[in-house]
Order: C-alpha cells, then structure tokens, then sequence
C-alpha cells in the first residue's frame, strides 16, 4: 500500500474520532452532523439528494435519517411526489444549531491551529488533486 494512502486513511480515522468527542455532548455522530449541516445550507432535502451528495449508500442515510427524526433533530416534509422522502431541520434542530456548530468550529480550529492559512489553502488544492 502506498504510505500517502495510509496516513491519509489514519487521519481521516483520527479526525473522525476526534470530530464524535466534540459532538458527544450535543448527542451526535459525525455522520448526523454532516447530514444536519447539509440541511442548515442548503435547506430541506430529499435522502436521495444527500446521500448522492456525501457519496455513501442510500441505507446508510435512510438509518441515519431515522435516527435523527427519533432523536427530534428533523422532520420530514412532503414533496411534490409523495414518494420522494424530504426532510427538513426540526425546530429543535434549528434552536440547537449554533451550539453544535460552535462545537464544531472549536475542533476545527483545534486541528488546524499548526497550519497557516496557505498551508490550510495548499492542502486543499492537493486534496482536490485526488478526485481524479
């Protein structure tokens, strides 16, 4: 295995736990909050443009979907076809926000404390590189 491979693979393992440690007070997982960020910019969404959007199996957001209705962090709403299944950020959601996102930003800052802003800017053009 190329190493370049590796340590990418361990930090994004790395920033995955490090990210649930900072969401564990609001009660969330990493995967809920990119689900509920999505919903904060862009607004209601039906499951098949989000999970086509984070590129991960329509099952995976289906359970996570579920799990964040029961847990009163979205809604789901009706679309103009009544098969499509759209879901919104609940009222709770919208309230408890600016906390998580606070979280968030916090980790954020955190992790990239050691880079400066054109270390931060040439990582992502390398990332960016690898979409192939």
């Amino acid at each position: 295995m190329n190493p370049l491979f590796h340590m990418f693979f361990q930090k994004n393992r790395q920033l995955v736990n490090h990210l649930n440690e900072a969401l564990k007070e609001h009660g969330l997982f990493h995967s809920q909050w990119s689900i509920l960020f999505l919903l904060h910019k862009n607004g209601p969404m039906s499951l098949t443009e989000i999970w086509k959007y984070l590129n991960v199996e329509a099952p995976t957001i289906t359970r996570t979907a579920t799990r964040l209705q029961t847990l009163g962090w979205i809604v789901r709403v009706e679309g103009a076809d009544k098969r499509e299944k759209i879901i919104a950020l609940s009222d709770f959601a919208k309230e408890q926000f600016p906390h998580v996102e606070a979280s968030v930003l916090a980790f954020e800052a955190k992790i990239t404390q050691q880079l400066s802003q054109q270390e931060e800017q040439q990582l992502m053009e390398l990332l960016k590189k690898l979409e192939g």
